[in-house]
Parts: structure tokens; sequence; C-alpha cells
């Protein structure tokens, strides 16, 4: 174990219950480690209890609930009033990053100030303030019932996108091109309460991934990315970098570290998502916490000994850090492939997918007998295959290539008649 003297680590929120999950937080603890931290892991009962092993790589486990707002700094303020010392707050949750930053401000760490996570947590007000400041946005609004929504799509062109206020992971996310699909729409939204509408952008979707280094955002790598077809947006591939015009690529990149900026944010990770548009770089949604979709192991690949969670440690303890050792170099894709859906029946091929030297890493999340729903959100994926290359384009071939020989056999799910 680590000496009681060494820095600490509060790491708020741990892991969620989720292979990726725990996958994103114990490689973020073992960089932690290297750096000589003691890690104090916070999460709430039944998810710790849910991931033991992250559990087992901290020094000390607590039970705090990081969705109660104020919790975790009133749990905070008290260990250090009994003389606990923590020097790195830090969490990769993004439900977790108003607690994070309400931690840290309340024990006067590095930290993004709570007002500004609340405001890119809350959509519509980070969309907002990025129009206010010239940035291209996407015209929406906030509904708080059906009436307001159809007053806006009243009033605009569309296509339009149907949201939740506070979401992730393109949960509850519907195209629609008439007001006959909004109330489709409407239902498969999570929960109840307001809801977005605005317009959908045409364009390639982008997002950019990286780390404040001494309070400026600084881009790692452009991610590119492939969805299905509407009305929904599940995402299929991604390739890192982007294989983008050196041109388009720095407009990006200068777009998003003003709107970061302007956002008022300064600490951890980040990752921004965007389009390529005629008018030009449309943004997104802003996140202070590493992408998902295993997109922090695609990250290590094309960035030769590249430690994202690390940076961020070494930021605070006041390391030096190399800006240019920090490109990419070399290229990796990810597939989630989409069967049909229905009952599954069996998996050819998968075999030879694990047999593959330039895997990074796959997942299979279903068997035969599994039934297989469409691909509405990440909820919905069955599996995933990461690989690494030389260079992006071979990246993308390959995983595209591995992700066509493996087959799905699926048979229609059939429902026994409904008794009279």
């Amino acid at each position: 174990m680590t000496d009681p003297t060494d820095p600490c680590l509060l790491f708020v929120g741990g892991a969620g219950n989720a292979t990726l999950a725990v996958d994103v937080v114990e490689t973020a603890m073992r960089q932690a480690r290297a750096r000589g931290l003691r890690i104090h892991v916070t999460n709430q009962e039944a998810t710790l209890a849910a991931t033991p092993t992250v559990g087992a790589l901290a020094d000390a486990v607590s039970v705090v609930d990081f969705e109660r707002p104020g919790e975790s700094a009133a749990w905070a303020r008290e260990q250090a009033a009994a003389g606990a010392k923590f020097d790195i707050v830090f969490g990769v949750r993004e439900m977790a990053q108003e607690a994070v930053a309400e931690v840290a401000d309340a024990l006067g760490r590095p930290g993004n100030p709570p007002h500004a996570v609340h405001r890119v947590r809350t959509k519509d007000e980070a969309r907002a303030a990025l129009a206010a400041a010239g940035f291209l946005q996407p015209a929406f609004r906030v509904c708080e019932d059906p009436a307001a929504a159809v007053e806006f799509l009243a009033g605009s062109t569309g296509p339009w996108v149907v949201k939740p206020r506070d979401a992730m992971g393109s949960e509850g996310v519907t195209r629609i091109d008439s007001r006959a699909e909004l109330d489709d729409a409407l239902a498969f939204l999570p929960g109840e309460g307001a809801f977005i509408v605005e317009e959908f952008i045409e364009g390639p979707e982008y997002s950019a991934e990286g780390v404040f280094i001494d309070g400026v955002p600084h881009v790692l790598a452009i991610t590119s990315k492939e969805l299905l077809p509407p009305p929904n947006f599940f995402e299929t591939e991604y390739v890192i970098p982007a294989l983008l015009p050196e041109a388009a690529r720095l407009d990006i990149e200068k777009q998003v570290v003003a709107a970061f900026a302007e956002l008022e944010l300064c600490y951890g990770q980040f990752h921004a998502e965007l389009w390529l548009t005629e008018r030009g770089v449309v943004l997104g949604e802003f996140h202070v916490r590493n992408a998902g979709g295993w997109i922090h192991r695609m990250l290590a690949h094309v960035i030769p000994g590249l430690e994202w969670f690390g940076l961020v440690f070494d930021d605070v303890l006041g390391r030096p850090i190399d800006k240019e050792a920090l490109r990419p170099v070399r290229g990796s894709a990810i597939r989630f492939p989409t069967p049909p859906p229905g009952r599954l029946v069996a998996i050819e091929g998968w075999e030879e997918v694990l047999a593959h030297p330039a895997l990074l890493h796959a997942e299979l999340a279903v068997a035969p007998g599994d039934i297989i729903e469409p691909h509405r959100s990440v909820e919905n994926r069955v599996a995933l295959i990461a690989v690494g290359a030389d260079t992006p384009a071979e990246a993308q071939k390959l995983v595209r290539a591995l992700d066509a020989s493996v087959r799905f056999i699926t048979e229609p799910v059939t429902h026994p008649p409904t008794a009279p």
C-alpha cells in the first residue's frame, strides 16, 4: 500500500456498473498509483458493491451519493475537519461532474467552477451561452410540454431533434421530420419534465478529446463518427484521428479551445461534440470528462505512451508535461456491430476477431437465446471491435472488414397469442 503521507486522490463517483466504466476507472487508478498517489473512492452503496475490483484498488472507500446535491461537498468538509487531506479531486462519470466541482471548491483544490459545470450539464444553458458569444449553435427551445414543442416546430424549418435536457449516450434522442412524428419522439424521452427541441444539423459529426494543462484546453485528437440513419442516433464507428484536411482540424481545435474558455472550464479532461457544415464548425455538447466508447484505449494507441488520466494528476502536482509529445502518430478505429433485431440463434466468426493481432479490445454482450433490440442508443450495443494500425485509414479499413466477417444469425421473435 502507499505511504499515508503520500498525496491523495479523491475519486468522486467511482465507477458505474458496466465493463467500460470499470475499465476507465481502473485505468485512471493505475495511472494514479504510478504517480505515488493514495486513492479514496466515493460512490453510491449499491454501485460500490457491484464494482468490487475498483474498491480493491483503493486505499479507502466511502459511501457518498454524488447525485444528492451538496452531499459530496458536505462529506468532504467533514473529512477535512477531521484531518483528512485530499490533494486531487477527480471523477469520470458524467452525472458526478457537478459533485466533483463542488468538492474541489469546498476543499480549495483545483477544479472547474461549480456554476460552469452546471451550465454544461444543462444543455440549453450551455447552448445559450455559446450562441450569445457568437459560436454557431443549433436553434433550440426548452419545452415544458408538447404544446411548446408544437409551437417551436411551427415557427421553424425541419428536420428537428427531440432530446432530454440532461442525459448522455444518445439516450432518448430522436430526429423528426414532421409534426406527425413528435408524439413517438416524446414517448422515447427518458423520465418526465422539460426537454429540448432543436434544429437538426446537416453535416458529418466529430468530437474533440483533450485535457486541460495549466488551465488551458489542449486537444489530443479529433474523432470522426459514423451513425445509423435517423430517426435515432446510434453511433456505429469512431476513427482517431479523424480523416480531415489540416485546415479543418485546426479550425475545429480553435473553436473548441475558444468555447471552453467562454464556458469558464479549465480543469480535467474534456470531450466536445460538433459538426462540420457549409456554415463552418457548429458546436454541440461539451463535457468535462473523458469520452466514452473505449476512446480512452484508442487514444493510448494513437499517441504512444499517453496516460490521459495521468496528465490531469501531473497538472495538479505541478509536474512537467511535454505537450509536443501529445500528438497522434498512429491510427485506431472501433465498430459497434448492428445485427438484425430478433432472437439470436448463433454467432459466427467471433473467435477469429479475438485472435487478430491488431485488436485493441473486443466485447460481446449477447449470447444465443438473447433478444436483440432495435439499435436506438448505447444501451442497445451488442458488441464492439477496436483495432490499432499505423494510420487511421488502415485502422478504419481493418475494423470494417472484421465487423463484416462476424455473422449474427437471428430469427423473428414470435409472441404467444393473447388469451381471449
